[in-house]
């Protein structure tokens, strides 16, 4: 078994008197594509925000073994600047490195991107910005990313070619990928792991085909065991 690269444990976050996570565990190890699942409020961001190191959880411990990156909900681009440009602020903590703010080995995994370089990121679609931030996150040259929200406001068709982008760079350069979604479908037929996250607590975890098969999951999120999927 392959060693873990994020390790969440006991991990608990509060706000005030309010619990967003109440004793939380999570591993991702290398060379994994694993889900997580929840609705709105379930504490999601909460997690992304300490796994990222910007929020003290008020018990527990985050471990991060190796370059762990973000690509965040929104995709939060700088509009004014280009597509280069973004890209490049991708590499901020290795700038001493030498080389580090080369973006060719980006346009190699997203071949995409290089006609839209001199592009503002403001002036893209969705999709484009969504694909900016990947590559963003692959210039820390990490060995891990964590995806907040792949779905969020895009179209199914442009979700399914990112989708097969991540499956890609798992595959071929062996990243560790953690999705968090609603898209609970998307998410569980990408991942080969997963984990549900209600109200501040894991509430089911193990084999993707397993947590779509059972009753609370297919019900909840998948539009039942016979249906399409449903939406939170």
């Amino acid at each position: 078994m392959t060693s873990p690269v994020i390790e969440v444990e006991d991990l608990v976050v509060r706000y005030g008197t309010a619990t967003a996570l109440d004793h939380v565990a999570l591993t991702v190890r290398a060379g994994e594509l694993v889900a997580l699942i929840g609705p709105n409020g379930a504490g999601k961001t909460s997690l992304v925000n300490a796994i990222a190191g910007v929020l003290r959880p008020a018990a527990g411990r985050v471990e991060r073994r190796g370059r762990v990156a973000l690509v965040p909900e929104g995709r939060q681009m700088f509009d004014d600047l280009t597509v280069e440009d973004n890209l490049a602020l991708g590499a901020w903590r290795r700038r001493r490195a030498k080389g580090a703010r080369d973006t060719a080995h980006v346009y190699a995994v997203l071949p995409q991107l290089a006609d839209l370089r001199r592009r503002r990121a403001g002036s893209l679609s969705g999709g484009q910005q969504q694909m900016v931030a990947f590559g963003r996150a692959l210039m820390a040259e990490p060995d891990a990313i964590v995806v907040d929200e792949l779905s969020l406001g895009l179209a199914p068709l442009v979700t399914a070619d990112l989708a097969e982008h991540l499956r890609a760079l798992n595959a071929e350069r062996g990243l560790a990928v953690l999705l968090i979604e609603q898209n609970a479908r998307l998410a569980l037929d990408l991942c080969g792991r997963g984990y549900v996250l209600e109200a501040g607590r894991i509430r089911a975890e193990g084999g993707a085909a397993e947590l779509a098969a059972g009753p609370d999951v297919a019900d909840a999120y998948l539009g039942g065991r016979g249906g399409r999927e449903g939406g939170t």
